[in-house]
């Protein structure tokens, strides 16, 4: 997170310009959905384009924390639930506003979503930047903590109304997990990844078919390898061996973990047209794994599956 000025709000990283001034529904037009406009405020909801200046007038009052996410994004799927379980343990002192990219664009377009997960906060109506991709859950503690601070440098201290439960109403109520997800689950808060793994390992060998479990373990093996990473050194490696397995891998693991998928599959996929045959098979099976994190029915997920077949006869 940028740290800004006291008494100031950071302003200039996105344009909002755009979404503050939409035209209300004309006298007598058909009410909005009751599960949209109506619910606002509340501690976790999922924001439209049309609805956003709802959330902007909010923001005058309480930090509003903007989670831009996607159905197709791995990583956001890690992130969405530690956002949504640290913003309801704050009791009102923060709200959060999910918007998924895909199906709101000039959203997406106005916080200049380039890669995904994407955190931005808004205080008195201004962007304040956060972070870019899944971060371990005492990280986001950190930075909430410090966008507290910089809302009362410029006076939102409001705190929204929370009635006893509503934190658990947020979201349905889910079967429980079976034991072995609940402990890779629990690592992951924890940022216990290898923990993590171990337990989904155990689970795909005590049933093969586990899809859920093999999807879990792509995602947690994703965070661990890229956990500790620089992304400007990783890049230089990367380009001053252009043959490096490794250092190619390392790259193409931040690509996806920040939402630059089409860049990773691309490295990958040139380095396996110019490695030897006896040499491409690490790099097969990394892009077959990152195929199944980003989901087969992906646009670019076939793409990229269209060209490793032409490579490989």
């Amino acid at each position: 997170m940028t740290d800004p000025a006291p008494g100031a709000v950071l302003r200039g990283a996105v344009d909002l310009s755009s979404l503050r001034n939409r035209p209300q529904p004309a006298a007598g037009a058909a009410p909005a959905d009751p599960g949209a406009a109506s619910d606002l405020p509340s501690l976790i909801m999922d924001v439209t384009d049309a609805l956003f200046p709802q959330v902007l007038e909010l923001s005058r009052t309480v930090p509003v924390v903007v989670d831009l996410w996607a159905e197709w994004c791995g990583p956001c799927k890690q992130l969405s639930p530690i956002l949504e379980k640290v913003v309801t343990e704050l009791g009102g002192r923060l709200v959060l506003a999910k918007v998924d990219v895909d199906a709101n664009p000039q959203l997406a377009q106005a916080f200049r979503a380039q890669s995904i997960p994407l955190v931005v906060a808004l205080v008195g109506g201004q962007p304040v930047p956060l972070f870019t991709g899944a971060v371990p859950e005492q990280q986001v503690r950190e930075v909430f903590a410090q966008l507290l601070q910089v809302a009362a440098q410029n006076g939102v201290t409001g705190t929204l109304p929370v009635e006893p439960g509503d934190g658990d109403a947020a979201e349905p109520a889910e079967p429980a997990l079976p034991p072995l997800h609940a402990a890779a689950y629990e690592a992951i808060e924890a940022g216990d990844y290898p923990r993590a793994v171990a337990a989904y390992e155990q689970a795909l060998a005590e049933n093969p078919r586990d899809a859920d479990a093999r999807a879990g373990l792509a995602q947690v093996s994703l965070l661990q390898r890229v956990q500790g990473l620089d992304l400007q050194q990783a890049r230089a490696a990367a380009a001053a061996a252009p043959l490096d397995v490794d250092a190619q891998f390392a790259v193409a693991d931040l690509d996806v973990s920040g939402g630059h998928v089409d860049d990773a599959f691309e490295r990958l996929l040139d380095l396996f047209g110019r490695l030897p045959g006896d040499e491409r098979a690490p790099v097969r099976e990394r892009l077959l794994e990152l195929f199944g994190l980003v989901g087969d029915a992906d646009p670019r997920v076939i793409r990229a599956r269209g060209r490793l077949a032409s490579l490989l006869f």
